[in-house]
């Protein structure tokens, strides 16, 4: 039998029906694995492990007791931006360094109801800006599959833990891309559910009208049963959608015999790695090959995406953000002679260089004379990608592409050089704009072995369509059943 800290979720939640191991010890056996690997990978920013085993002897009481579920006893971790309640919750920033989250987010909560384990907080790019987890302020995570590369970002913590075997699944958020193409760099599958299916009370905010929490983990079951427990209406959260949530997880009989692929020209670009491409056209070949129709259709408008993409993100950052300034929690600044001094200080000292970046950039953007200009021209420009997707869709069922032009950069690569740096979520940004359900799996591995990721975008809450396809895939390949020797 496989190592307990090498289950996948389903595995796993079957070994602890049938009582064949505990959840005490499978997350001892996590424990130890991040006790191993963590020197190496610096996925964690805090660890839990006295909670975490007091959980897993709650979940093994539970079952005891008749409670049955996917999640029980299955040990997870959660990205650093989403609350966990007398947990410290930094968003990989030092304005946040001492600060103890309150009360649980949605999503920590639905999961402690449904019995999952948190063995610890993920380290991500400050305030979830960035797309290697270079800009944490505690440490440079590094990619399970090549020490010297990047885990992608922001969510690299999340990734990098799932493809360590330090968690059987993770919680990530994505605003740009910050789950799909760290799940491509990192190997693991990882999915951004459609704006307003999954609740963002309790997640630290970084542009509110592109945020959206979401899962990670070995297999397409384990994200589709993470997601079946996150999902869901809240009150707490305006921009929740008021429907029911379906199961995710009933893939076994899935057929894309007669699925409608679209295949967009403008997502195999001049400059993508050919290995890149190579793989994901040999995806499609498989799609194709289980009984889906490929077609090649036209997105027109996806060159614009990044450029309005970084006027929205950086101007909803710029109003996010203004709520740290030393008063209420978080950093403040010493000796500080009057109040907008310490204003100032606190944020110079709390903040790093690529928040106050999107900062600056956002408040000249929203700016009096500047705001038409820019703000709301990039919102137009929003509207004409969203309508994009949707003609493809009045004709197709989904969209496939690259999550990501390269595979994983080499740590320090892209840090001199902003833009470069926003160009490694080139596939994925346009996904947020249009508030589309969207996934990404692995589909290869490049000469010197780092993983590739396949993209597959649905209809707004057509997550189920998005996962069947996956899976169908999942099932045709090889690839899930590779993981990084540590």
């Amino acid at each position: 039998m496989r190592a307990l800290h090498q289950l996948s979720i389903e595995q796993a939640a079957g070994l602890l029906a049938a009582g064949e191991i505990s959840a005490v010890e499978l997350t001892r056996a996590v424990l130890d694995r991040i006790r191993t690997t963590e020197p190496l990978v610096h996925a964690f920013i805090t660890l839990t492990e006295e909670d975490a085993l007091a959980q897993a002897r709650q979940a093994d009481e539970r079952r005891s007791r008749g409670f049955a579920g996917a999640l029980l006893g299955i040990p997870i971790a959660i990205k650093d931006v989403i609350l966990t309640k007398g947990v410290r919750t930094t968003a990989g920033s030092k304005i946040l360094g001492n600060f103890v989250a309150p009360y649980d987010a949605t999503v920590t909560r639905r999961l402690r109801e449904a019995g999952a384990v948190c063995v610890g907080k993920l380290n991500c790019d400050e305030f979830a800006m960035g797309s290697s987890t270079e800009n944490s302020a505690y440490a440079v995570t590094r990619n399970p599959w090549d020490l010297e590369r990047v885990p992608g970002g922001s969510s690299g913590g999340s990734a990098a833990a799932v493809a360590a075997q330090q968690c059987l699944g993770a919680l990530g958020t994505d605003t740009g891309g910050s789950i799909r193409q760290p799940a491509s760099f990192c190997g693991v599958v990882g999915i951004k559910p459609t704006y307003g299916r999954v609740s963002r009370y309790g997640v630290v905010a970084y542009a509110s009208s592109l945020d959206q929490v979401g899962p990670m983990a070995r297999t397409v079951t384990g994200c589709a049963l993470l997601l079946g427990a996150i999902a869901g209406h809240d009150p707490h959260d305006s921009t929740s959608v008021d429907r029911g949530v379906p199961d995710y997880a009933a893939l076994g009989t899935a057929s894309i015999r007669g699925l409608r692929v679209a295949i967009p020209r403008e997502y195999f670009v001049e400059g993508m790695d050919p290995e890149v491409e190579r793989a994901v056209r040999d995806g499609i070949d498989v799609l194709q090959s289980l009984g889906a129709q490929v077609t090649p259709v036209s997105l027109p408008h996806t060159a614009y995406a990044i450029p309005a993409y970084y006027v929205i993100a950086t101007a909803e950052a710029s109003s996010n953000l203004a709520r740290y300034d030393g008063i209420k929690y978080g950093l403040r600044a010493a000796e500080s002679e009057g109040l907008l001094a310490m204003y100032m200080r606190t944020r110079a000292a709390g903040f790093g260089t690529e928040v106050k970046r999107r900062i600056m950039l956002g408040t000249y953007a929203l700016s009096a004379g500047y705001y038409d200009a820019y703000y709301l021209k990039a919102q137009q420009v929003r509207t004409l990608i969203r309508r994009d997707f949707a003609d493809v869709f009045t004709a197709h069922d989904v969209i496939v592409t690259p999550t990501a032009p390269t595979p994983a950069f080499r740590v320090g690569e892209k840090t001199s050089d902003p833009l470069q740096m926003y160009l490694s979520d080139i596939f994925t940004i346009s996904i947020n704009l249009a508030g589309l359900p969207a996934l990404s799996l692995p589909c290869g591995i490049t000469s010197n072995g780092l993983p590739i990721g396949l993209q597959i975008v649905g209809r707004p809450f057509e997550e189920p369509r998005v996962l069947e396809t996956a899976y169908a895939y999942e099932q045709a390949s090889a690839w899930r059943q590779r993981w990084p020797d540590l």
